[in-house]
């Protein structure tokens, strides 16, 4: 499993888990040029599913969530708006602030997007040993609990999960 011999498991694992992680950035990145009903950055991508798992946010939340200031996120859904993709609606708790829904064109971007990186995933799975794939979800299961964990007791630097990973997770894999 290692590059580097002499490495701890954890240190082995950590490893493949990146490794994996930027194959799947890859393989998201075709995902993206796939799902041509919009041309979308990746930090636009990220706003549009946290304004999908948080339907409301404010722009102080998403901002929070981005890791990103109020300012840029103000201009990041200007654009996302201007796309058709996001819309600001009046709060219905507060005058002073606009809740964030995605638009119905931004719901259709988002489930050709997953359409697309479900198959590149189906079709990397498809190779791999019945045993394997059940291990692997496995272990994703658990990875998933962890990090829900790790959000919780408060690290700012992590994105906010998609709300569970049994169905949703094949639609987001």
């Amino acid at each position: 499993m290692s590059r580097f011999p002499g490495q701890s498991q954890h240190e082995q694992v950590t490893e493949a888990t990146l490794a994996a992680s930027e194959l799947l950035e890859v393989l998201w990145g075709r995902g993206q040029e796939t799902a041509r009903s919009a041309q979308v950055s990746p930090s636009q991508l990220r706003a549009l599913l946290v304004i999908e798992d948080h339907e409301g946010t404010n722009l102080r939340a998403l901002a929070d969530a981005l890791g990103s200031r109020p300012p840029a996120v103000s201009r990041l859904c200007d654009r996302l708006e201007a796309m058709g993709l996001a819309e600001r609606c009046p709060s219905a708790t507060s005058r002073r602030e606009v809740e964030l829904r995605l638009s119905l064109r931004g719901r259709a971007f988002l489930k050709e997007y997953r359409a697309a990186r479900k198959s590149e995933v189906a079709a990397i799975l498809a190779r791999m040993d019945p045993a394997q794939v059940a291990d692997l979800a496995s272990g994703l299961a658990a990875f998933h609990r962890a990090a829900a964990v790790h959000r919780a007791a408060g690290d700012s630097r992590t994105v906010p999960a998609r709300r569970t990973l049994g169905a949703d997770s094949a639609d987001t894999a």
